[in-house]
């Protein structure tokens, strides 16, 4: 799988941050937690980058996306009950918006999940080889 030697790594942090802290924090601290774990692994992390969303050319405004990993994988936070499909739509969205072509969506609700996404450039009308 594309690169799955970062998300390895990453799904790993995610589950020692979600057994450490458990469920009930804010994002931001999961986030300030994960981006910790995963500095402490060696990887190169970027926190809440924002990414330029376009309309028929036009700049409409920024996402920000939670973390970037390796300049490589799109990280997406929620600290909700469930995973829900927006939250796959909004990573979806990041992955479409940028030269990313992998995303793990990480959820610390009540039970830990997580998706992972894929969105390869080929598809991406900007980023065509």
């Amino acid at each position: 799988m594309l690169h799955s030697e970062i998300t390895d790594v990453i799904i790993k942090a995610y589950y020692l941050v979600y057994n450490e802290l458990g469920y009930g924090f804010l994002e931001k601290v999961y986030e300030r937690a994960l981006l910790f774990e995963l500095r402490s692994r060696g990887l190169m992390c970027e926190s809440q980058i924002p990414i330029k969303v376009y309309y028929k050319g036009f700049e409409m405004g920024d996402y920000y996306a939670d973390l970037i990993v390796e300049n490589a994988v799109i990280l997406e936070l929620k600290a909700s009950e469930v995973l829900a499909l927006e939250h796959e739509a909004q990573l979806t969205n990041y992955l479409r918006a940028t030269d990313k072509e992998v995303g793990l969506l990480l959820n610390f609700g009540k039970k830990p999940e997580f998706k992972r996404k894929i969105f390869e450039n080929c598809f991406k009308p900007n980023f065509k080889n």
